[in-house]
């Protein structure tokens, strides 16, 4: 039998060890960059969201003050928002210098075909492509008739539905307050509602 005797006198350690560690810390690294990096696209997601939830607050809110500013047309407003409303025949912007006049009826054309514009993203736009609003957008507006104290108000309840189209399905989506955008958005939808009242 043969003895093994180690080349350098002294010297029982095992070789390679610190190559171990390197390796086994570069494993460690990899994993905690690839959770940094999904942490930052879910934070991505949830950014996204929230912007368009705070949109849809804002066009909520834009189309209540229009119906305010135009009270004896509340039920002309009453429609559903697709992005299908052909542009009126008059203009209704109100510009310093303008001389003609729109009446209640042709400023409420105007309203709606502007506040679907904005819904669409007309506010912003890159290039030929509108970026700037929902991501496919449904708006229900519905006006109802109340009694407050004795006295009956026509069109006074006035109920604002915005939905739009979440980046993932969600469990919820079937909430029953109301039904728009419900098919075309199926399992992404989201919705944004006010109810208020214009007396």
């Amino acid at each position: 039998m043969t003895k093994m005797e180690c080349l350098t006198p002294g010297s029982k350690q095992q070789n390679g060890f610190s190559l171990i560690e390197v390796l086994i810390a570069l494993v460690i690294l990899v994993i905690g960059l690839i959770g940094i990096f999904n942490l930052h696209l879910v934070a991505k997601r949830g950014s996204f969201e929230s912007f368009q939830q705070t949109q849809a607050s804002y066009y909520a809110k834009d189309i209540v003050n229009r119906m305010k500013l135009n009270r004896g047309q509340l039920t002309a407003y009453a429609a559903t928002y697709t992005g299908a409303l052909a542009r009126p025949a008059k203009a209704c912007d109100v510009a310093i210098g303008a001389t003609s006049l729109c009446t209640p009826a042709e400023t409420a054309a105007w309203d709606k075909y502007q506040w679907e514009q904005l819904l669409n993203g007309s506010a912003e736009a890159v290039g030929s492509q509108l970026v700037g609003g929902l991501d496919s957008p449904y708006a229900c507006v519905t006006t109802s008739s109340t009694t407050l104290n004795g006295r009956t108000y026509p069109n006074a309840v006035v109920k604002v539905v915005i939905a739009w189209r979440g980046i993932r399905e969600s469990s919820d989506t079937s909430y029953e307050a109301s039904d728009c955008g419900k098919t075309a958005l199926a399992k992404r939808r989201r919705i944004f509602i006010v109810n208020t009242m214009i007396i």
